[in-house]
């Protein structure tokens, strides 16, 4: 019977029954004579807590383990001897079959383990109490830090959204009583900002931290009509349609409309120029204008970006007399010309190679002046209709299409940013409000005004304040729930507000708090350096422009963010670290 069963296994696997012959001395190690002789059974190594179970059981091996599955494993192979000690050794096998691309066979797996059992007994030897070697590739992977600071950069881009997380309560943001709230809005007219002590055990108790945030909260805008949102106004077709428009089809409205907007803009520059007003948006269907005062951004002069542009736009601006510059091309081109004076040292070796050459093109060129006469002869009978002068040649069309391409691909692109500085800026107020392609002349945003936003007041603009929203959450955390709290901002959240907010909320949070940000994507790139010289802090008559001094000491702070703006800050101990994109 046992010799039909093993012939049975010889025509089923082969492999198989060699392992069960190495394996059945074993069970013969109690009879007499063969005390002496010890046994070695080569198996797929399983786990440490396979391992214990199955000594405990007589040594039987896994029902589970398989050729396919073991394999699939590292190679181990644990070598035992006849009184069940077992012995971890690390056994690699040779790579050479899997470099030519066939897979091992199971017999070559089985002969090349048997062939190992002379220098596993050596190792057996040396290491009889060892443990279970571990892979040395297990390596546990390094976490980087990322770098923490008491402030984050000054972001000048327009946010829509912010989302608020803290494991301290924020409920205290919300419902604040008729007196807080009118002492916010007060607070905020008149540009009084009150300290706030540096702990706080209730927040929801105190009614100071609830006035301070109501007066965070609030902006000015023009023109402000309470059934249409009027930010942001590029793409926004979707939130005008269907939306009650009575101005697109009066005439006297859509005057009336624009008489009121200018008067507003003269108002905000002279407030800016003043030093009253630090900044303002003016948010069009079709780009963005950023108007800073003398002093923000590491600037000495009133600064404005407008975003996107296109090339009609920055004709029709040069015409009116508004010089500008690109940043964002002068920054490409200087490092071109970096790279020209880096490689120049090679152009110089090669100067013999092109002298071969040039003689060979001045034979080319001959050829080409005797085609261009040709030409010159084909268009001859046009000269004799007449009509020469009025049609272009194709070398001429091709030559302007080479000289428009670098314009044209920046259209619609963050390189077009375009920077206007000093006296100039006030060539561009002049600029919009003559300009008639700031307001739409088709769409469900015909003849309606630009959007102008500012942190302070001015002439014909209207108090408005974010909407808020604080929810309670359980959010799970290595295997357990952590209650925490969140608060999401909507509308259109300007810098000063920013930083307002997360400085109440680095008191109220106990330091402890983060924030996702959703930017204005067209406004992102407002964040470049737009002087060739920036300096650390530029001087600027800021002492009354409405925003507390601790927002204004970032604001003056030159930008670090390039063309890209934060998405994501996090508080904890104190301690900043965001991330930007």
């Amino acid at each position: 019977m046992t010799q039909q069963s093993d012939s049975w296994s010889i025509c089923k696997r082969p492999a198989e029954l060699v392992r069960l012959r190495r394996k059945r001395p074993r069970n013969a190690a109690e009879r007499p004579g063969e005390s002496d002789s010890s046994t070695v059974s080569v198996v797929p190594t399983a786990p440490p807590s396979l391992h214990s179970q199955s000594r405990s059981r007589g040594n039987r091996r896994n029902p589970f383990v398989t050729w396919d599955n073991a394999l699939s494993r590292p190679k181990k192979v644990l070598v035992e001897d006849e009184d069940g000690e077992d012995v971890g050794v690390l056994m690699k096998l040779m790579s050479t079959e899997r470099k030519s691309g066939d897979p091992p066979s199971r017999d070559s797996l089985a002969e090349k383990n048997l062939s190992e059992d002379d220098s596993v007994l050596e190792i057996e030897e040396q290491h009889a109490n060892s443990l279970l070697i571990e892979d040395p590739l297990a390596v546990a992977p390094v976490s980087i830090a990322p770098i923490s600071s008491t402030e984050y950069p000054a972001d000048w881009s327009l946010k829509t959204r912010v989302l608020f997380t803290s494991p301290v309560s924020l409920t205290w943001t919300e419902q604040p009583k008729a007196q807080e709230e009118a002492l916010g809005l007060s607070n905020s007219c008149r540009a009084q900002f009150s300290a706030l002590p540096p702990n706080l055990q209730e927040p929801r108790y105190w009614s100071e931290v609830r006035s301070a945030f109501q007066q965070c909260l609030v902006y000015w805008q023009h023109p402000s009509l309470p059934w249409l949102s009027l930010f942001p106004r590029i793409n926004a077709e979707k939130s005008f349609s269907g939306k009650n428009s009575p101005w697109t089809q009066d005439v006297a409205v859509q005057e009336s409309l624009m008489k009121e907007w200018s008067v507003s803009l003269s108002s905000l520059y002279s407030l800016l120029k003043a030093g009253l007003c630090p900044y303002f948006y003016v948010c069009s269907y079709q780009f963005t204008v950023l108007f800073r005062a003398a002093g923000l951004a590491g600037s000495e002069c009133i600064t404005a970006l407008i975003s996107p542009t296109t090339r009609g736009l920055r004709e029709a601006m040069r015409t009116e007399g508004v010089e500008f510059s690109l940043p964002l091309l002068k920054e490409s081109r200087r490092i071109r010309k970096q790279q020209e004076a880096a490689h120049q040292r090679v152009e110089e070796e090669e100067e013999d190679q092109d002298r071969d050459l040039l003689q060979g093109d001045e034979e080319c060129q001959k050829e080409d002046e005797g085609l261009s006469r040709d030409n010159d002869d084909s268009l001859s009978w046009l000269k004799e209709m007449g009509i020469q002068d009025q049609i272009r040649k194709p070398e001429s069309i091709n030559t302007q299409l080479q000289k428009e391409g670098p314009t044209l691909s920046l259209d619609h692109k963050p390189e077009s940013a375009v920077c206007v500085e000093g006296s100039h800026s006030f060539n561009l107020i002049n600029f919009l409000i003559n300009c008639k392609s700031v307001v739409a002349a088709a769409g469900s945003q015909t003849g309606l005004p630009p959007t102008l936003l500012a942190p302070t007041a001015f002439r014909g603009a209207t108090m408005n304040v974010l909407k808020g929203r604080s929810v309670s959450v359980k959010s799970l955390v290595d295997c357990t729930y952590q209650h925490s709290s969140s608060l999401e901002l909507t509308g259109p959240i300007l810098p000063s507000s920013l930083h307002a907010i997360t400085a109440l909320l680095q008191t109220a949070q106990k330091g402890n708090f983060s924030a996702a940000l959703y930017t204005h994507t067209p406004t992102a790139v407002m964040n470049i350096e737009t002087c060739q010289e920036q300096r650390n802090k530029a001087v600027g008559n800021l002492a009354h422009c409405g925003l507390p001094p601790a927002s204004v000491n970032r604001l003056q702070m030159p930008s670090t963010l390039g063309k890209t703006a934060l998405t994501h800050i996090a508080m904890n101990n104190h301690s900043y670290t965001w991330k930007s994109g």
